[in-house]
């Protein structure tokens, strides 16, 4: 759903990540980088970031939430292996989710 959290997910992943060297930062503003992502503060388009642990090299796709956009988020998930699904506590399970 949107506004949950899950571009904040993937930048925080990335900074704690880069701080051991296994991926580069991303900050949010870099994650949702198109013109109208950033005017609209919402995720459009889906976007890719990698980085390593000690065990596993991953490729993380950060979908969008909002229901304008699932053809989009669809796209990005027929790519997944495993998933993280966010889910903001204040809202709880939306029908999105």
């Amino acid at each position: 759903h949107v506004d949950h959290g899950k571009t904040t997910l993937t930048a925080a992943i990335t900074t704690v990540l880069a701080k051991k060297g296994l991926s580069e930062k991303r900050s949010f503003d870099q994650i949702d980088n198109a013109p109208e992502e950033k005017e609209r503060g919402i995720t459009i388009n889906t976007s890719h970031v990698e980085y390593e642990t000690a065990n596993r090299h991953y490729a993380h796709v950060d979908c969008p939430g909002h229901a304008d956009y699932v053809k989009n988020m669809v796209t990005g998930a027929a790519q997944m292996d495993g998933a993280i699904i966010v889910v903001a506590a204040t809202d709880g399970p939306m029908p999105q989710t």
